[in-house]
């Protein structure tokens, strides 16, 4: 095989592990990292780094438990486990790690816009709530959803994020 239709497979593999990619664990992770910023509150004067840090770790530590049910669940009574299955299992639960990344991100920024510890806060929980609404249509359209069935899951998880926000606008007056 050339180095050309090497590569070509590789572009094609690639190509094809995204068309067949699941974002569910995106929705899950957002509202993971949603509910971490609301119980942020509390972390003290100068909580950014922590706080970028608990977003990144918990992500992190939900994704090897999700990776772990994977492959101790359903997939060991299914088959061994082999590189390869760990590596696919790997890569599927991704997207909770990733889903931490854009809040985290928020607030390690917001001194940039000028956002005391409340405004950075507000700001990562928004992107938190826009990831978990993004990650839902992802989703759906990766599914081969109708235009509607991705409107609708949309909004239902755009209902969930304004619910988390409800929470924080209760829990914090």
């Amino acid at each position: 095989m050339s180095a050309t239709e090497r590569a070509m497979s590789r572009a094609e593999r690639g190509a094809e592990r995204r068309a067949g990619a699941d974002y569910t664990g995106g929705v899950y992770g957002s509202m993971l990292a949603a509910s971490v910023i609301i119980g942020a509150g509390s972390l003290g004067s100068a909580p950014r780094l922590e706080l970028v840090l608990l977003l990144l770790l918990t992500g992190l530590a939900f994704w090897i438990a999700h990776v772990h049910a994977q492959l101790f669940g359903a997939r060991v009574a299914q088959r061994s486990l082999d590189r390869h299955i760990v590596l696919h299992v790997c890569r599927d639960e991704w997207p909770i790690v990733k889903a931490a990344v854009p809040p985290a991100a928020a607030v390690a920024v917001s001194p940039l816009l000028g956002l005391d510890l409340s405004g950075a806060l507000w700001l990562a929980l928004s992107v938190a709530v826009a990831g978990q609404v993004g990650w839902s249509a992802a989703a759906a359209r990766r599914a081969g959803a109708s235009w509607g069935l991705v409107a609708a899951t949309a909004s239902v998880n755009l209902v969930l994020g304004l619910l988390i926000i409800s929470f924080k606008l209760w829990l914090t007056h």
